[in-house]
């Protein structure tokens, strides 16, 4: 068992039999005398991917799930079927479109940085880096003399996948993009 202060970013717990990992936490303590500090967590589902708000007391006892991560590399799609290597053995695995639905526009062939999580031998999910660099495919002409302003316009990336760029970036250009949120970082 694992009590909820000491719970970490990145920490994967069980809840109702599925392993959720923890991707935010906030600590707020009461000023009253004697009021428990309460930790409010953001949990995601590893195999589903649905978000999860709980809030705990530091004291509240969690169960703790097994999972090792491993790198692994994204080779190809093919038939809606991603296949992945296991940079460690390098053996191969596939996961289908609808089990890596959220990773899917940030993947290009051959990406590395991906992490893998195993549980009883099965691949449950994986974790993408954080930001990813992808090339900008079609969007508007640039404004000559645009600055880095808050106007931004639509741009396909080469995942197909459209983010709002700022207005003096140009097709055929990087850019870096937020896998959590799906937007616009920098250029690369």
């Amino acid at each position: 068992m694992l009590k909820a202060c000491d719970l970490e970013n990145k920490s994967v717990i069980r809840f109702n039999g599925v392993p959720h990992i923890v991707e935010n936490i906030q600590v707020q303590t009461p000023s009253a005398r004697g009021a428990a500090t309460l930790y409010k967590v953001r949990f995601r589902n590893i195999q589903n991917r649905t978000k999860m708000d709980k809030t705990f007391r530091g004291d509240d006892a969690l169960e703790n799930c097994e999972v090792e991560r491993r790198e692994v590399q994204f080779l190809y799609e093919k038939d809606d079927r991603f296949e992945f290597m296991d940079l460690a053995d390098y053996s191969q695995f596939a996961l289908s479109r609808d089990d890596i639905e959220e990773a899917v526009p940030f993947l290009v062939e051959n990406m590395e940085g991906i992490s893998s999580f195993v549980s009883d031998d099965k691949i449950i999910g994986i974790e993408l880096p954080a930001v990813v660099e992808l090339d900008v495919v079609e969007c508007d002409p640039s404004i000559k003399g645009a600055s880095a302003t808050a106007r931004t316009k639509p741009a396909k990336l080469s995942t197909g996948h459209m983010i709002q760029v700022p207005e003096y970036m140009s097709a055929g250009e990087r850019v870096r993009v937020d896998t959590r949120s799906g937007k616009f970082v920098s250029r690369a």
